[in-house]
């Protein structure tokens, strides 16, 4: 597969390309966050959130963003990862890629970091695939967990731990 997938910061120009996968309702169902639905909201979104993120990249094909890896990290040995990929896509492996590219990247960043936990909701199979192809482990299904869209939902839980083989 001849991808030139790569990570980097977010720039104010991506706000059209943030829009076309953050403003569509297919990607966004399994997100915390509502749908965008203007470029301004686009814009706002990329200085408010994703610039100031201490560690959020723009996942991008041929320098076009088409996603973000997320790493929340408070210091300390734990640290989450989320990832967003427009529909269009979605099961071309991209998203492997991208979530491997981050977390080698981000244990050299922050070297203390232990383990790495992602969660999915129960019914997103692909992002699940995805974490199993990187080398997350299956942890567990914690019932009721999350609030998306306002309801209360089962989450998948998977860990890396860096001693974890890729």
């Amino acid at each position: 597969m001849n991808m030139n997938v790569t990570l980097r910061p977010f720039r104010l120009s991506d706000a059209d390309d943030l829009l076309q996968f953050a403003g569509d309702e297919q990607v966004t169902k399994f997100l915390g966050w509502q749908t965008l639905t203007t470029q301004a909201e686009a814009l706002t979104f990329i200085k408010e959130v994703c610039i100031p993120h201490r560690w959020r990249r723009s996942i991008c094909l041929n320098d076009r963003s088409i996603g973000f890896v997320s790493v929340f990290y408070d210091d300390g040995h734990k640290a989450d990862i989320g990832y967003v990929v427009a529909a269009k896509y979605w099961g071309q492996g991209i998203a492997t890629v991208a979530v491997k590219m981050a977390v080698k990247q981000v244990l050299i960043d922050f070297p203390e970091i232990v383990r790495f936990e992602a969660f999915t909701l129960v019914e997103n199979k692909g992002s699940q695939r995805v974490l199993e192809k990187v080398g997350f482990k299956f942890e567990g299904v914690l019932r009721k967990y999350v609030k998306i869209k306002g309801s209360i939902v089962d989450t998948v839980v998977f860990s890396f731990l860096n001693t974890d083989v890729m």
